[in-house]
């Protein structure tokens, strides 16, 4: 088997004994929406650089990076992936990452992993808003990026549009190095070198259009030149050399100020070469880029990390998944020191607070689900390591001499809710087990076992992302489970003050059960409890018998009234009753207590109180409107919204818990992908009273 046969396993090619040096390293993550052509320029990089004979094809589930079942299935990405590969004496980690919004959590890895990031653009579908946003993380983080517009060889591809939308969307620095030659109005055939001045290569009717950009081009590398000189000298009309602008565009490139765009055609080899040259050339090395903070475990300060091989380790599990050959497999970036196989390694983590220390196993460069074995890795690097059981995704490995914890990378909670149960009870002893090991692989998935509704309920990003989580939960741990309706954690109160009488006698042979109670009930104000008053005069309860009544009334509060939800904010006040001094004992004045509530109820009337949270939403300006007329259908008080910053407001509501079990999909519908919300719980308030007849009636 060849690292592109039909099954795409586990092969061995050989082992790599050398580490590469961290200024050889470039470590590159690959973002763009969905079908933008991501996975297959990847395919081209390695197709061009030999690292596969062949380049694979989505459409027949054939590519090195899609290599999981469902994503062959789905024929896209659904999960981050590592493709290694070597050019011009450099080792280039391509990082795949999905182009779904559901998948946010794999993207945010892949930031954390690379020093510079491929922005992929098809020049049919245009700039998306997730991808603006993702632009501007990256620009906040001063990430070097680079453009690629793929697809300007179908029909609807305009490369000219494609620059200029991306310019709009991206600000300042957008350049383009290469322009696309064709012939006539046919397809790409070539690129078109602005910095070598070729305009032969192209028609003479597009020879001005070319040189204008080349001397936009040209000014644009000498703004961001530390020569001051070469302005006056381009302005005196005096020509600047190539061997002064290439590494003055280097520079730029690297450190995070100017942006450069080539057209690609990744099925023809169009432009791979090239883009090549701006990964190895442009692109920063690990030296180059700024490192996470890291402290102690206990919080106390670290000093700063640095891309230092004889340095303490320091690595980051980018990703855990589990593999049917070799058990558990967690990729790494390394980012000081040096790390072998057998090595004792310290592991630290947030997701549950954990740190022990454990011994890496095999290492092993990745080419997608290919892993090829490696002596050793070394600061700057992303590999593979086997069977370190107790780390998770987000974890820190260092040295057990001097343990350390990174600062976790950000990932949006989960917002959609979906209630689970096993489908057999084979199942269900599987399922916590199964959950806890898709948990630690996906940080964006979250499992919560309500102690309310008593449900399981799994909080994914979207349906897609659930989509995944539940047919991993199926193909790699063989657990089936049927989603059930999400329950809210109703309240009970009363309407009004009224009496109850709580009378329970019962005789039949031998001690019988004797016990009565008479109870006035009142609602008090939201968040006051539960109060019980004692009023009895003249021993009509016996005194040992009181907190049995007590007690009767909190568990039938538990129990509720009327549709079995808890009852809160209730005062109580016993100021009667009867007793036996042979028949009454302190089960039966529970059951009075819990009768006497019953019948006070009845009489009273029941609310029922509902869940409210407070909820975050922003939004694009041009979608203000349509989100703020869905919050009022949802029941929803807006309580303020402000400007953010890139003409995006954010919106303040208070909105009705249960409406918001299905607000992810619709929010990114009604925002077309621009909207992030979050919600947090602020009180109950009382339901609707159609509403809550309607609930009473399930």
């Amino acid at each position: 088997m060849t690292a592109h046969g039909t099954a795409r396993g586990r092969v061995r090619t050989g082992v790599e004994t050398t580490a590469p040096p961290p200024d050889t390293i470039r470590n590159v993550v690959v973002v763009g929406h969905s079908a933008a052509g991501k996975t297959t320029l990847l395919e081209a990089l390695l197709a061009e650089t030999g690292a596969v004979n062949r380049a694979g094809r989505v459409e027949d589930g054939s590519t090195v990076c899609d290599h999981e079942p469902i994503e062959r299935r789905l024929g896209r990405s659904v999960c981050l992936a590592v493709a290694s590969t070597h050019h011009d004496g450099a080792t280039i980690n391509l990082i795949d990452t999905p182009g779904h919004p559901d998948f946010v959590g794999e993207v945010r890895a892949g930031l954390r992993a690379a020093d510079a990031a491929l922005f992929v653009i098809s020049a049919v579908d245009g700039v998306d808003t997730t991808t603006r946003m993702l632009w501007t993380e990256c620009a906040a983080i001063g990430m070097p990026r680079a453009v690629v517009i793929t697809h300007v060889d179908q029909q609807r591809g305009d490369f000219a549009e494609s620059l200029a939308t991306c310019r709009q969307s991206f600000g300042d620095g957008i350049q383009p190095i290469y322009l696309p030659v064709a012939d006539r109005d046919g397809p790409p055939t070539g690129l078109f070198s602005l910095l070598s001045h070729q305009v032969s290569d192209i028609s003479p009717d597009r020879v001005a259009t070319a040189e204008s950009a080349r001397a936009e081009l040209i000014e644009a590398i000498i703004q961001e030149s530390e020569d001051d000189t070469l302005l006056d000298r381009w302005i005196a009309g005096e020509e600047i050399g190539l061997e002064i602008l290439i590494p003055d565009l280097e520079r730029a490139v690297a450190r995070g100020s100017f942006y450069p765009v080539l057209p690609t055609v990744a099925s023809a080899g169009l432009g791979i070469a090239e883009l090549l040259e701006i990964i190895v050339r442009g692109f920063p090395s690990p030296l180059e880029h700024p490192l996470p903070v890291v402290t102690t475990p206990d919080g106390e300060p670290l000093p700063p990390l640095r891309c230092d091989v004889d340095g303490p380790l320091v690595a980051e599990v980018l990703k855990t998944t589990t593999d049917p050959y070799v058990g558990q497999v967690s990729i790494l970036r390394i980012f000081s020191g040096r790390l072998a196989p057998d090595d004792m390694v310290h592991v630290c983590g947030r997701r549950p607070v954990h740190d022990a220390d454990e011994r890496a196993g095999a290492m092993s460069r990745l080419l997608g689900a290919t892993l090829v074995p490696v002596t050793a890795g070394t600061a700057g690097d992303i590999l593979a390591v086997a069977r370190l059981s107790r780390a998770v995704t987000g974890d820190t490995l260092s040295d057990p001499a001097t343990p350390a914890l990174m600062e976790p990378w950000p990932i949006p909670d989960p917002m959609l809710p979906t209630a689970v149960v096993a489908r057999t009870s084979a199942a269900e002893d599987k399922l916590s087990q199964a959950l806890v090991r898709l948990n630690a692989e996906d940080p964006a998935v979250r499992v919560y076992q309500d102690p309310d509704t008593h449900q399981l309920v799994l909080w994914a990003m979207g349906d897609s992302h659930l989509d995944v989580v539940l047919d991993r939960l199926s193909s790699r741990h063989g657990v089936e489970v049927d989603a059930e309706p999400i329950r809210v954690p109703l309240r009970e109160t009363l309407r009004d003050k009224a009496t109850g009488h709580g009378r329970h006698v019962k005789q039949s042979g031998g001690h019988g059960q004797y016990a009565v109670c008479d109870v006035e009930v009142e609602p008090l104000p939201q968040g006051s409890g539960f109060e019980f008053v004692d009023r009895v005069v003249g021993g009509a309860v016996p005194r040992q018998y009181i907190p049995s009544v007590e007690k009767g009334i909190r568990a039938q509060m538990e129990r509720g009234v009327a549709g079995g939800y808890p009852m809160v904010d209730l005062r109580v006040t016993l100021v009667g009753g009867k007793a036996h001094s042979v028949d009454s004992s302190d089960a039966a004045f529970q059951v009075a207590g819990a009768l006497a509530l019953k019948e006070a109820a009845a009489s009273a009337g029941v609310a029922m109180l509902e869940p409210v949270d407070l909820v975050q939403i922003v939004v694009d300006d041009e979608f203000v409107g349509a989100v703020l007329g869905d919050v009022s259908a949802r029941r929803g008080r807006v309580t303020g919204t402000s400007s953010v910053a890139d003409g995006r407001t954010e919106i303040s509501a208070e909105v009705p818990e249960i409406e918001l079990i299905t607000y992810a999909q619709t929010l990114r519908g009604l925002a077309h992908g621009s909207g992030l919300f979050s919600r947090s719980y602020l009180r109950h308030a009382p339901m609707p009273q159609d509403q809550a007849e309607q609930v009473l009636k399930l």
